[in-house]
């Protein structure tokens, strides 16, 4: 690597888009400093960004291509372990990411996800009625009770969880995006969701429904391109944690910025502008994911004016792309759903574009103006500064989100 100075990346999150601000002080493309130590590239440029996710000189596999990893320098209780070891489509590249890809995609067509309106609405629907058994004037924690339960029962629906095993599928996500962990913690959690996982192929196997985990297994089988057992749990592991986790930020940051920008709450609640409008710029300027691990250079490439030496780990800093001002000017900053250039990478680009993208703009789409609807005297509770960060730098979001009903 080049010589500067990294940026040590705040394990607790603190403030994403001042961190932001510093990396790309440093241009485009930064060193910065993971937990432990290990020296990565974070790219915050838009066009550095959109190079990096389409260019197969940035590979996903850690055991081919981070020798660092490969050569056991990176211990198995790396805080950040999980990201790495995981056996799914993120963590492969060509032929066998594109078998991988092609067997999940099945479950993501867009007749099969237009399908999930009605289970979308009943779930939405059933949440905003237990809000509204709240206590006139109680605060009530927006994340935990709407923000959060909404994606995270839809997508365990579509999975065919289990009620009963519903936490345990879940956990492994919430702790996956934490890098506040201790060794001994980053562990276990491998060890509990790699356990979670395995039991739910096992149910799915000896008891099939129709639900997606029983398509990818039936579908694995049906045309000879079985998943490894490995593969199937570390699908599971990611689908599961991304389509509850990175919807929850979407969601919760959709609401913060509405209530703290009141004349564009008007524009949309009435029609002026649209929830598309709201929804893109949320995603714009508030990534639900502000570092994303890993990418590793397949050979020396030069970028945003450094050297990305062979092996190196590169993140993607999506909440500071969201941002740059060379794409939106002196405004990258701002949210404003009127703005006419919403452009943002904030599902990705190229092979690695996420699948669940049209599934969480559905779930968006319905679960944003439904509650607006049902309170439309929604407000924070707290003030906007004193919100909690999330605790992690590889999301964008707070611990809760605070807020009063009011008439409904």
């Amino acid at each position: 690597m080049e010589s500067r100075c990294p940026v040590v990346l705040d394990r607790t999150g603190r403030d994403i888009h001042a961190e932001g601000a510093r990396i790309r002080a440093q241009g485009p493309v930064s060193q910065v400093e993971l937990p432990g130590g290990v020296l990565a590239w974070s790219v915050s440029g838009y066009d550095q960004a959109k190079q990096v996710l389409s260019d197969s000189r940035f590979a996903k596999d850690p055991n081919k291509h981070w020798p660092a990893f490969a050569n056991g320098e990176i211990p198995p209780d790396w805080p950040m372990i999980t990201w790495v070891v995981m056996d799914n489509m993120t963590t492969h590249d060509g032929a066998d990411h594109a078998r991988l890809r092609k067997l999940i995609s099945r479950g993501f067509t867009a007749r099969r996800i237009e399908a999930t309106r009605p289970l979308i609405e009943k779930i939405t629907g059933e949440l905003l009625d237990d809000l509204a058994a709240t206590p006139a004037g109680a605060p009530v924690d927006l994340k935990a009770r709407f923000a959060y339960p909404l994606p995270a029962r839809v997508v365990c629906d579509l999975f065919g969880v289990p009620e009963a095993s519903r936490a345990d599928a879940l956990r492994g996500g919430e702790v996956n995006v934490s890098t506040t962990i201790t060794p001994e913690e980053a562990a276990a959690n491998v060890e509990q969701w790699h356990g979670a996982m395995q039991d739910l192929v096992e149910t799915k196997r000896s008891t099939p429904g129709d639900d997606l985990t029983s398509l990818l297994i039936a579908a694995m089988e049906a045309d000879g391109s079985r998943l490894t057992d490995e593969e199937m749990v570390g699908t599971l592991h990611l689908m599961l944690g991304a389509g509850s986790e990175t919807l929850m930020n979407v969601l919760s940051q959709a609401v913060l910025a509405l209530l703290t920008h009141p004349e564009q709450r008007e524009l949309v609640t009435t029609g002026q502008i649209s929830w598309e409008d709201v929804i893109e710029e949320t995603l714009r300027v508030e990534s639900p994911v502000a570092q994303l691990p890993f990418r590793f250079a397949t050979e020396d490439v030069e970028l945003g004016g450094v050297t990305i030496a062979k092996g190196d780990p590169v993140l993607i800093g999506f909440a500071a792309v969201g941002r740059d001002p060379e794409v939106h000017g002196e405004s990258a900053g701002r949210f404003d759903a009127t703005r006419a250039d919403k452009t943002h990478l904030s599902f990705g680009h190229g092979v690695h574009y996420c699948l669940g993208a049209p599934l969480a703009r559905l779930e968006a789409a319905i679960a944003l103006p439904a509650l607006f609807d049902r309170f439309p005297g929604l407000e924070l509770a707290v003030p906007a500064a004193d919100l909690e960060p999330q605790g992690t730098f590889i999301m964008n979001g707070h611990r809760t989100l605070p807020v009063t009903l009011g008439n409904r």
